[in-house]
């Protein structure tokens, strides 16, 4: 695979002759501006130096140029230079039938410049650890994979592919065998499971050194929850419930039945209190929660009644059975009622106003998508483009959006060594953008070239990855 894709870049990508200094790299950019995610500031006229799958040096174009000697040299002249992106919440699922369809997606997260995705659970949990297993070696052209595997859920939950827990000691085991399987984190959802044994799994798992993830019970208010020691709440919704002092009274309401779980979600809604939201996020981020607010996804279901996405270009990089799973929430959508329809709406625009709030609490915002099956419209690798976005709109600065999707990843997963910046030491999964993505977030969709694990993809052999999952899409 590495020898392909080398292959590949040499023969589509016209570079510069090769540098003429003492040390050896495997390829030199050279003139780039070079983007500070943390800084929020840009550094002209530098040169990267790649060997293998490594940053081995960073600095002014023409003290890095007479430094090393490269075979393969990228004229960078106005273009910028940041670390790839990461997708801190997709799915890959649909049952064993849609496993090559998943497969499939792969190159295309990488054609959008996504170098790294966190698996928020799969009902394909065997296919995507060989998958993750191949990419590191290289063997499989794909982003870096961080799974849950199977997410733990309580007894006959509407989700497939979970392990059921329904006492402390069935949650010991379900750890036992996540860890057997070597997943990066635990996905914890609510469908079915009871408050105490999620509390009871969140605990257990801290105890391990183990991350958890999760959609939490209505029951619980949200600082329960990250008290025990929730590492990061999926979805901005939840930090609306969080928002409303009657939180526990609705939760309440909501577990003994006298309310649906709509109705119970409509009255957060109602009834938040953003003096109130403020003190508690600042609680929130002192626990060291993390949140990951997917709000295009968001945007995307509560606007199903005014855009038509019937012509997406984007769809034809989807399979039919993955495109088969949107119609569940397509047909829902349709059944909703003028006031649902204006309810979705009114959560939508709470959601973002929510999130430049919890920036200013402190919480660390990790931008994921939710793309996958089930999610309709949601498309993997555009959707995170779309979400940084969503997040610029909402209030937070390209650098602060760009952060989100660079380095409180790393962070979170405990990789920050080797990832979140152009520097000496990290992984060489590069961007190679022809604008600058801290004066306009949409910069990010405009990639002159991906490097992949120091492996070079120039925008033609981008092209080529697309046009190839569109082939695979129409068989």
């Amino acid at each position: 695979m590495r020898k392909r894709l080398a292959a590949l870049a040499a023969a589509l990508l016209l570079t510069a002759p090769a540098s003429a200094g003492g040390e050896k790299a495997d390829l030199l950019i050279r003139h780039a501006t070079v983007v500070d995610v943390a800084g929020a500031r840009t550094v002209p006229d530098q040169a990267v130096a790649v060997r293998g799958d490594n940053i081995v040096a960073v600095g002014p174009d023409a003290a890095v140029a007479a430094r090393f000697a490269a075979a393969e040299v990228i004229e960078a002249s106005g273009k910028y230079v940041m670390p790839g992106l990461w997708d801190m919440h997709m799915h890959f699922g649909g049952g064993p039938e849609l496993v090559e369809e998943n497969r499939n997606l792969l190159p295309v997260y990488v054609a959008y410049g996504v170098t790294s995705v966190r698996d928020a659970a799969a009902d394909i949990s065997d296919s995507v650890l060989t998958w993750r297993s191949e990419v590191a070696k290289g063997a499989l052209l794909g982003p870096t994979i961080y799974t849950s595997g199977p997410k733990l859920e309580g007894y006959d939950p509407l989700w497939k592919g979970t392990i059921e827990v329904g006492t402390p000691a069935e949650v010991d085991a379900a750890l036992d065998r996540l860890e057997a399987m070597d997943v990066d984190f635990v996905k914890i959802t609510d469908n079915t499971l009871k408050p105490d044994i999620f509390l009871y799994a969140v605990k257990a798992a801290k105890a391990r050194g183990i991350k958890t993830s999760a959609h939490t019970p209505y029951a619980l208010t949200i600082l329960e929850a990250a008290e025990a020691g929730l590492s990061s709440v999926e979805h901005i919704d939840y930090l609306i419930k969080a928002g409303s002092p009657l939180e526990a009274q609705v939760g309440a309401d909501y577990a003994a039945g006298k309310l649906t779980y709509g109705e119970a979600s409509d009255r957060f809604v109602e009834t938040f209190d953003p003096d109130y939201a403020r003190s508690v996020y600042k609680q929130l981020a002192a626990t060291g929660l993390a949140v990951t607010p997917t709000l295009n996804m968001g945007r995307i279901l509560a606007y199903l009644d005014q855009e038509d996405h019937s012509d997406d270009p984007a769809l034809a990089l989807i399979g039919p059975g993955l495109r088969k799973t949107y119609e569940w929430r397509v047909e829902r959508a349709a059944k909703a009622t003028p006031e649902q329809v204006a309810d979705r709406h009114r959560e939508y625009e709470l959601s973002a106003k929510v999130l430049p709030m919890l920036r200013d609490a402190g919480i660390p915002i990790l931008a994921g998508t939710d793309a996958g099956y089930l999610n309709s419209f949601n498309y993997p690798g555009q959707a995170l483009h779309d979400e940084l976005q969503r997040y610029v709109e909402a209030g937070l600065t390209p650098a602060e959006a760009l952060a989100s999707a660079t380095i409180t990843g790393p962070a979170f997963l405990g990789h920050s060594d080797r990832y979140g910046a152009v520097a000496e030491g990290k992984t060489a999964d590069l961007l190679i953008l022809n604008a600058d993505p801290l004066e306009d977030i949409s910069a990010t969709r405009g990639i002159h070239a991906v490097i992949l694990k120091g492996q070079l993809l120039d925008s033609a052999a981008l092209d080529r990855l697309l046009n190839e999952a569109k082939a695979r899409a129409a068989r």
